[in-house]
């Protein structure tokens, strides 16, 4: 009493202490598990019978529960949401802890919510739909892995064999919809799509979904991703046979649906043909003695899957949590709820739901549960699913269904199972990633492309410039048969050669005719779906590449500055004041009057007689010394006279004109340019043309920040010229132009006196566009590669751009600077006209004189020549021979014989004279 405590107190907390601890720790004999699915299904059949066994081993195991007797209460959903949902209520009125299914993801959306509602968990083992959250369905657990993990498989042995687009058929409903949209998702990740989708329903018949297929034909994708519940008629392929899509062009790859129907039931000879070159996913459940007593006791039951061994592993799974539950002294204890008890329904009496009071706690407890089960070791992550699943590869021939590989998330593809690369990770051994030999559809091994481009019927749309200027390049012929032609067409068609399928294609020209197109606006179109590719001097720069993929660079580029020239090789400086034409000429002028002075003076001029070889050196030094000095030789004819006063005239002008043209080069050439290159320009404010339609202005006024005001647009070789000519003082004038370098290369080649200034800029590649994601932009690499290598490429080159660029062509436009021969036409025509004039003179001359000098021979009684040849031919031979011996005597031995030959006329006694005068005449 020393205490103060009340003895009847302390008593009756005694008592009730007594009472209450032998009360918590009371275990039931009896807890309830509801099981509400389809019982009449592929994995429906085999999950009812492994949960029945697997309930009855709980209870033979005297570990787990320790003498509570679990018992297991199965309703039929019967496939249906409503069916499902009242069976879930006819389980609840018998009071369960916790629930195991549904099978159809579309039943677990509603079950999942009156779980939520009700506060039991609701476990599943083969509702895989991915957006069965933790976050919209907290009570909802998984113990077999979603469709976003085996999508992530899926697009992994899509990517493993290069495929970019694929064509999805699913079942319309959440289970297809949900888990598209996940493999939609992880294509993204991979840079690969979706092309195409061919949603169908369990209701649709034949001709519905042969329509749907038929559509999906006539697009390029042939790789075909199935993804349905199991279905045991698997009509898709019988309608693919039918339509001839089980061929070599074609790929089907399968969800893990594919693996329980044929592990559900025996596949005959007829099934398997149908089936070959079919790839699939299947669950990989490791091989242990667990599942070996397994199988071996339900060995009479040939229905297994996955999904029934994960059925299997929940019961297990729920027994752990509850057993948890109990070893903490939770009383198994159900309730009803006010608001049902208030429920006015008329048959389903939710007044007699009882609602579980721990099952927050037991959705705790099985939260923390870890074992090894017959599926490997079951364990749930933070998404509230299982953790971890490897998945088999597997292929379908005529001979069955063999696995090729295997699939794990950190470890990718192997011909090893997962567990065996485990065991050898610890001694650094590294399997390859591989599979093994695939059959495809036809009975081939070779890997199908997984993609037509196009065929006769729907050839490939290319759409090309329609360029009017640098057409070397691209355009198209302005004639009747508009032929599309030029060096990046020639690189195209025979980089098509090197791709080993046939691409049936037709070019469309892009453009107006009158300018060249905007080349943005061209790779928007094939963006946009317009046309399948753009084939032309396409750069490749970021923005572009934003919209469209491009091949491998056929042809390297840069950006460059182009100020007109100031020739800074001096060596041959002396020849620019005149063009090559007219050197030419002035050399003939200077060989055509020395020709003709020594004609003219040959036969009075002692100077211009004696040795040929004398005569031809004094020929030649007479007309080239007029140049620099007197000639030491005199003319002394009149006609002589006259046309060198025409020629010293015509020779003093030209002089004079090469004199001042090349003090104005000298002079121009020792002015330095302001502009070194693109610094220097861009730091300026003269004027600066660019290509129009080409990326330069974009770069020019984005990148450089240059002003638009001082952007010249200019579409030609003829207006590059022009501007820079006009100079930046000029309205249209340039002080320079920045264009990619094979434009340039090509201006300089037709136009000089201009030249490149600084080093190439913004180094940027021409290659061909392609719509996102086609297959066609990687093969094309390859093959432009393959035309780099074979010299092929500088073929082409060489074919279309050594046109302009080969040195004997480089004067069709010579020097602005130079002196033309037309600057001296008049004066020219002037010294030609009284040169020939003369010399007509002097032949009428010559010839007069010589018929005087035949009718002389004739009347000569001593003539030696009183006998001629019979034949013309003869005669006119000797009558020209004569003539240029007539020709060569001296002009004062001709007049001597002809005094003499009239004196003699006179006096015949002097005949005797004139013979012996003619005699002596002399032959130098």
């Amino acid at each position: 009493m020393g205490l103060g405590i009340d003895p009847s107190v302390a008593i009756t907390a005694l008592i009730v202490a007594i009472m209450v601890v032998p009360m918590g720790c009371q275990r039931p004999q009896v807890v309830n598990l509801g099981a509400v699915f389809t019982f009449d299904s592929v994995i429906g059949r085999a999950a009812k019978v492994v949960l029945e066994a697997a309930v009855a081993d709980v209870n033979a195991n005297t570990s787990v529960l320790k003498g509570t007797e679990l018992r297991l209460l199965m309703e039929d959903s019967a496939c249906n949401v409503f069916h499902g949902s009242f069976g879930v209520f006819e389980v609840l009125e018998k009071g369960v802890v916790a629930m195991i299914g549904p099978i159809s993801s579309s039943i677990a959306h509603t079950m999942s919510d009156i779980a939520k509602g009700l506060h039991f968990p609701l476990v599943s083992f083969a509702a895989t739909d991915p957006t069965l959250s933790a976050l919209q369905f907290p009570f909802f657990l998984r113990t077999t892995p979603d469709d976003a993990h085996q999508m992530s498989a899926l697009v992994d042995l899509i990517h493993f064999h290069g495929w970019k687009e694929v064509i999805s058929v699913y079942s319309d409903d959440e289970l297809g919809r949900n888990g598209v949209s996940a493999l939609d998702d992880e294509l993204y990740k991979q840079r690969s799509r979706i092309s195409y989708k061919v949603p169908l329903s369990v209701h649709s018949d034949e001709n519905f979904i042969i329509d749907a297929l038929n559509k999906s034909k006539s697009l390029g994708p042939r790789v075909y991703v199935l993804h349905f519940g199991p279905d045991p008629l698997l009509r898709i392929f019988s309608i693919a046979q039918k339509l001839q899509m089980m061929t070599h062009e074609y790929v089907w790859l399968a969800t893990d649906w594919l693996s329980v129907t044929l592990d559900s039931s025996l596949s005959d000879k007829g099934t398997l043909k149908r089936l070959e070159g079919v790839v699939g996913l299947r669950q990989h459940i490791p091989k242990s003695v667990k599942m070996q007593q397994f199988t071996h006791k339900l060995q009479s039951n040939r229905s297994m899957n996955a999904y029934a061994y994960h059925a299997y592993d929940t019961v297990w799974m729920i027994a752990y949590g509850i057993e948890k539950l109990l070893n903490e002294g939770i009383n198994i204890t159900f309730s009803y709820s006010e608001k049902l008890l208030h429920a006015q329904g008329i048959k389903l009496h939710l007044e007699r739901i009882k609602i579980f009071d721990s099952g927050e706690l037991l959705l705790e407890k099985l939260l923390q549960v870890n074992f090894t089960g017959l599926t490997g070791q079951v364990q749930f992550g933070s998404g509230r699913n299982v953790i971890g699943c490897d998945y088999e590869i597997i292929n379908v021939d005529k001979t069955g269904v063999h696995t090729v590989g295997f699939w794990s998330r950190n470890g990718g593809f192997s011909v090893a199972a997962p567990e065996i690369r485990q065991k050898h990770k610890s001694t650094g051994f590294v399997f390859d990633e591989k599979l093994g030999d695939i059959t495809w559809p036809g009975g081939g091994r070779e890997k199908p492309r997984g993609w037509v481009i196009a065929d006769s019927a729907n050839p490939l749309k290319i759409v090309v410039p329609r360029r009017v200027s640098f057409v070397e390049f691209v355009t198209e012929e302005k004639n009747s048969s508009h032929r599309i032609q030029g060096f990046c067409i020639d690189v195209f068609i025979e980089a098509l050669k090197l791709i080993p399928y046939s691409v049936p294609y037709i070019f469309e020209p892009f453009g107006n005719g009158h300018s060249s197109p905007n080349y943005n606006q061209l790779i928007r179109m094939v963006t946009d779906g317009v046309y399948d590719a753009a084939v032309g001097d396409i750069a490749i720069v970021p923005s572009r590449s934003k919209l469209a993929d491009f091949s491998q660079p056929y042809a390297s580029t840069g950006l460059v500055v182009v100020i007109p020239a100031n020739d800074d090789n001096a060596t041959w400086i002396f020849l620019r004041p005149f063009t090559i034409g007219l050197w030419f000429v002035v050399l003939a002028s200077f060989l055509v009057v020395a020709v003709v002075i020594w004609i003219l003076e040959h036969r009075i001029n002692e100077d211009f007689r004696g040795p040929p070889l004398k005569q031809l050196i004094t020929m030649i030094l007479f007309s080239f010394s007029t140049l620099f000095k007197r000639n030491q030789e005199d003319t002394i004819s009149n006609l002589a006279r006259l046309v060198m006063i025409v020629w010293l005239f015509l020779l003093m002008v030209l002089t004079a004109s090469y004199t001042a043209n090349l003090t104005s080069i000298l002079t121009v050439q020792q002015l330095p340019s302001a502009i070194t290159g693109i610094d220097s320009l861009r730091a300026s404010d003269v004027p600066v043309g660019y290509q129009y339609g080409t990326f330069t202005l974009e770069y020019l006024t984005y990148s450089l920040g240059m002003a638009r005001s001082r952007l010249v647009p200019l579409d030609s070789t003829e207006e590059y010229e022009r501007a820079l000519k006009l100079g930046p003082k000029t309205l249209g004038g340039v002080g320079a132009i920045v264009d990619e370098l094979p434009y340039i290369e090509l201006f300089l080649a037709e136009r000089t006196g201009f030249k490149i200034v600084g080093e190439p800029f913004m180094h940027r590649g021409w290659g061909f566009a392609f719509k996102r994601d086609s297959p066609l932009a990687i093969d094309m690499s390859t093959a432009i590669l393959k035309l780099s290598e074979s010299r092929k490429l500088q073929e082409i080159r060489k074919k279309w751009l050594c046109k302009k660029n080969c040195a004997e062509k480089r004067d069709w436009n010579p020097d602005p600077n130079q002196l033309h021969l037309k600057s001296f036409k008049g004066l020219y025509l002037v010294c030609i006209a009284i040169t020939v004039s003369a010399f007509l003179v002097y032949v009428l001359r010559m010839i007069r004189q010589f018929v005087r000098y035949r009718r002389m021979e004739r009347t000569n009684s001593m003539s030696p020549r009183s006998s001629w040849s019979s034949s013309p031919t003869m005669r006119f031979r000797e009558l020209v021979f004569d003539f240029v011996e007539f020709v060569d005597e001296k002009e004062e031995a001709i007049k001597r014989m002809f005094r003499r030959s009239e004196d003699s006329n006179n006096n015949p006694s002097h005949v005797v004279e004139v013979q012996e005068a003619d005699s002596e005449v002399p032959r130098n």
